[in-house]
C-alpha cells in the first residue's frame, strides 16, 4: 500500500480519536487513502483487502466498520433492511441504488427538495432523514 494511502489514513483515524491499530490502518487506507469518497459494504471491502494483500478477516472488517460507523468517520446507508453500505461522505445527501448492480452511489443533492417531513411521535424527533432513490434500467 503506497505511503501517501496510509498517512492519509492514520490521519483520518486519529482525527476520530480511534486508535490506528494496523487492521483499522489498513482498512482506513483502502477507504480514504486516495482522498476520494466511496461507498462500500463489508464483503467488497474485504474483497479490496485481499487484493491488496492485507490480511484481515471478514469479522473484522464488519467490527471495524462498525467502529468507524459509532466514530462518526463513515456513514451507514441500509438497502432493503439488509443490505449495508458504508459512505466516507459523512454529510446529508441523496443516494442511488442501482438495482441491476446493487451499487449505491451520490445523487445531486441540489436537485432534491423535501418540502415537509411528518411530525413525529411524542417523546421521540428526527434523527435524520435517509434518502435512497431506486433504480432499474429502462
Amino acid at each position: 500500500m503506497a505511503p501517501e494511502s496510509i498517512k492519509r489514513g492514520t490521519a483520518w483515524l486519529s482525527s476520530a480519536g480511534l486508535r490506528p491499530t494496523r487492521q483499522r490502518v489498513a482498512l482506513a487506507a483502502l477507504l480514504v487513502g486516495d482522498g476520494k469518497n466511496r461507498h462500500v459494504t463489508a464483503e467488497s471491502l474485504f474483497e479490496a483487502s485481499l487484493a491488496s494483500d492485507e490480511k484481515v478477516s471478514l469479522a473484522t472488517v464488519y467490527n471495524t466498520l462498525r467502529a468507524f460507523s459509532e466514530a462518526g468517520l463513515v456513514r451507514e446507508v441500509t438497502v432493503d433492511g439488509s443490505k449495508s453500505y458504508f459512505d466516507t461522505r459523512i454529510d446529508d445527501h441523496p443516494h442511488f441504488f442501482w438495482e441491476e448492480t446493487a451499487t449505491l452511489t451520490d445523487a445531486p443533492a441540489d436537485e432534491l427538495e423535501i418540502s415537509r417531513l411528518p411530525q413525529a411521535p411524542e417523546g421521540a424527533e428526527v434523527a435524520s432523514v435517509d434518502v435512497v432513490i431506486r433504480l432499474r434500467k429502462s
